[in-house]
């Protein structure tokens, strides 16, 4: 099977990679990153050198990457994204052009190659906020920050290729996920290595934000059903039912790692942060995935991770250091 992945470099993009190469001896794989602050080859070290895999750096807006790319892909999983709510905050621009025109450019190309299947990763956060119950994937997308509107839209927009070309594309919503080589403006990696420092941890508001725990080997699962019995057309959330505030995962990393919870600082909440996100699991669990990852388990294995290698940690917080002193200014 011949199956690219944008984003590949990334988060979650470089933990699918290796999991189709354990799991598809004949895959040949194609990843395709623009290597921006968050992609890093240094996520795929250890198989870069595997003969079923081909690297293209290139920006998912660029026509002609995208087109050199894709070639005769079979499979395409768009991952590729800018996915920090407070960046996006900061300046919605990037994600916007990224996370909605990227997905035309590569829509576009795929019309030419009609791959067997599309598969848009997209997020829990375009329902927007869910204060009791869950959503379905019949409920309204309500977006409240640049980067879930963006990716809002870019989630209509393949769905929109799908009605007016053809195009099978097939659409995930994934809950918030955690696991080895996040990169660390997210809570887990950041915090980590904040109270590896002895430094304060800057807790937004009161702490009481609730986020469904994805670890991304259940991510993988997830999508491996999705390209092998997802429908063309439909939508399907990935929540985990690991629904958790953010205080109690913070005080969960700090008794990890041995540290006081004297580090944790309240600090002023952002703009527009939603209380809660929550999804319902049916249509996924219909086609046999169910997540398999203990929240504690997993969480307390990925927080040894990031201990364990402290020094891709402390490099990737090197790489944007400018935005961490800007975005926390006058918070810690």
């Amino acid at each position: 099977m011949r199956i690219l992945v944008t984003g590949g470099a990334g988060f979650i993009g470089c933990n699918f990679v290796r999991f189709l190469l354990r799991n598809y001896p004949d895959v040949q794989l194609t990843i395709l990153d623009k290597l921006t602050y968050a992609g890093n080859l240094a996520n795929l070290a250890d198989v870069l050198d595997d003969n079923r895999l081909c690297f293209f750096e290139g920006d998912i807006c660029d026509r002609t990457a995208a087109s050199d790319a894709m070639a005769d892909a079979e499979v395409v999983v768009h991952l590729a994204a800018e996915t920090h709510v407070d960046r996006s905050i900061m300046g919605a621009e990037r994600a916007a052009r990224t996370n909605f025109m990227g997905t035309q450019t590569l829509l576009e190309v795929a019309r030419e190659v009609q791959p067997r299947l599309f598969l848009h990763v997209s997020t829990d956060e375009v329902y927007g906020c869910c204060p009791v119950g869950a959503f379905s994937e019949e409920a309204p997308l309500n977006p409240r920050n640049p980067y879930a509107a963006a990716k809002a839209g870019a989630d209509r927009l393949a769905y929109a290729y799908y009605i007016t070309y053809g195009l099978p594309v097939v659409i995930s919503r994934p809950c918030n996920n955690y696991g080895p080589y996040q990169y660390p403006e997210k809570l887990v990696p950041f915090f980590v290595y904040r109270a590896l420092r002895d430094e304060p941890l800057p807790v937004y508001g009161d702490g009481q934000q609730v986020r469904d725990w994805l670890h991304t080997d259940d991510h993988c699962r997830a999508m491996q059903i999705l390209m092998e019995r997802g429908l063309p057309g439909e939508a399907y959330n990935i929540p985990a039912g690991n629904e958790r505030t953010n205080l109690a995962t913070i005080r969960l990393i700090l008794d990890e790692l041995g540290k006081p919870e004297s580090l944790i600082q309240f600090v002023e909440d952002r703009p527009g942060h939603d209380v809660r996100y929550a999804l319902t699991g049916d249509k996924l669990a219909a086609l046999g995935w169910q997540p398999q990852v203990p929240w504690e388990q997993g969480m307390r294995s990925t927080v040894r991770w990031f201990v364990e290698h402290r020094d891709w940690l402390e490099q990737s917080i090197a790489r944007s250091r400018e935005y961490f002193e800007q975005w926390y200014a006058g918070r810690v």
